[in-house]
């Protein structure tokens, strides 16, 4: 027999009456995202600034330095169930808390490998190893986005919300690439660690304070509550017998049903292809402007931001747009697909700087494809719109874990490019091919974006 300890902050109706005007608690929950995606994604881009000075220093080639960059994308990939499983069994608040710590932890040991140097080999594999804990780490993170902006905004608002978390990709360029070059530049490739390690670990104890869900945060008022319910928000997902009930299912068999669905399966290889394009910018893109435009790491800090930018504009624009074209009547398959689709297309135009040599076109170009790679990044909202509610945070980690595989690959394969044809033209053909099949994969195998529904057993 269950008996409640503590009083639900809304359930007295008289002393916050849903005739009240509605609070925005919502927009500060979303603010939190945006925060700790954006530590996220900078501590996942340390290695791509250091990484010129350190393959230096360490002696490190091209193909070694790409399988380095890929350790992430294996354990990331490899700890996505698990972390689904993980959100649905405890909540999004204590998992991500739990996990933004332990990434940052691991992001400051990676200094400590200027202490190991005179050792090569050794350096190598314990970069490796470290990188490879901070993927297992990040692992719950971006389903957690997904099932806190499903459980707090209503669907009307899901595409910009989606889009702006999503878009602190780009900003984590645009705030931490340029620090981060002047931290190497000024201090050595170490200190970037150092400072984005504890950075993290403050901004665990932050999101601890701060972060909430629907039904429990202290300073939600009934309208609200009521307004994004009524809208189609999982205000119920992280209560405790939602999540006991969501623990208990039979979750590997649900599995088979999602990779048996045209619809998600569609959207899963169209992810991994759009994730093809993040990781080139976060790993390859500032060695392109050291090693092919002769760009010095403290220069290419700085030129790396711009491109992101537009990115950033182009991942809010990306929401705004769809959300609009559902405000307008049109179906929640045209209002996603629009802007991936048409962001995609944009992308492709990176090829062209394989054909210009001035440095100053090439930023402009890349900042085009960026731009339309944030227009097009909205797999996200999809995720929110389409995953059955039982098991939202598996079925998010299973998007991801497809996504995330191009965190293996990519970074490997262009270091193979790179060492093969001793430039990067092959490269962004690769990464621009990549787009073009996301483009098929919605417009020919998606088919109608609507909410899928397990078949209980």
């Amino acid at each position: 027999m269950h008996t409640a300890t503590t009083a639900d902050p809304l359930s007295a109706p008289a002393a916050q009456p849903s005739s009240a005007q509605a609070t925005r608690k919502r927009y500060q929950v979303l603010a939190m995202l945006f925060l700790v995606t954006t530590i996220n994604y900078a501590d996942r881009a340390t290695l791509s600034i250091a990484g010129p000075a350190l393959s230096k220093e360490l002696g490190i080639d091209t193909v070694t330095m790409g399988y380095i960059f890929s350790a992430f994308g294996w354990s990331y990939v490899l700890a996505q169930l698990p972390g689904g499983w993980l959100l649905d069994r405890y909540g999004s608040k204590k998992v991500y808390a739990a996990s933004i710590f332990i990434w940052s932890l691991f992001t400051l040991l990676q200094g400590g490998i200027s202490f190991i140097s005179a050792t090569a080999g050794t350096a190598v594999v314990v970069l490796f190893a470290l990188r490879f804990l901070v993927g297992a780490a990040e692992a719950p993170s971006f389903p957690a986005n997904g099932r806190i902006v499903a459980s707090w905004f209503p669907a009307k608002e899901r595409g910009t919300a989606s889009a702006i978390f999503n878009s602190a990709q780009y900003f984590a360029t645009v705030l931490f690439a340029p620090l981060m070059g002047w931290i190497t530049h000024a201090y050595g490739w170490p200190a970037v660690f150092y400072v984005m390690g504890a950075i993290g670990m403050v901004v665990s104890a932050i999101w601890l304070k701060t972060v909430h869900s629907p039904k429990t945060h202290p300073g939600i008022n009934r309208a609200e509550l009521d307004a994004i319910a009524q809208g189609g928000a999982l205000v119920d997902m992280d209560q405790p017998a939602a999540r006991a009930s969501q623990a208990d299912a039979p979750k590997w068999g649900y599995i088979k049903q999602l990779l048996g669905n045209r619809m998600l399966l569609g959207v899963y290889i169209g992810q991994y292809c759009i994730t093809t394009l993040t990781y080139f910018f976060l790993t390859w893109f500032p060695v392109y402007l050291v090693k092919e435009r002769g760009m010095s790491i403290l220069n290419a800090g700085f030129v790396a931001a711009l491109p992101a930018i537009c990115g950033f504009a182009g991942g809010v624009l990306g929401g705004l747009i769809s959300d609009g074209l559902l405000r307008r009547g049109h179906s929640l398959t045209v209002a996603r697909k629009t802007p991936i689709v048409i962001g995609m297309l944009l992308s492709t135009c990176m090829i062209a700087c394989n054909y210009v040599k001035g440095s100053t076109l090439v930023v402009a170009i890349m900042a085009l494809a960026f731009f339309g790679k944030g227009l097009g990044a909205l797999g996200w909202a999809v995720v929110s719109d389409t995953s059955p509610k039982e098991i939202s945070g598996l079925s998010g980690a299973l998007f991801n874990t497809f996504g995330n595989t191009a965190g293996i690959t990519t970074p490997i394969v262009i270091g193979y490019l790179i060492k093969g044809t001793g430039s990067f033209n092959a490269a962004l053909v690769f990464v621009a091919a990549n787009a073009l099949v996301a483009v098929c994969c919605y417009l020919f195998v998606v088919g109608e974006i609507k909410r899928f529904e397990l078949t209980k057993r």
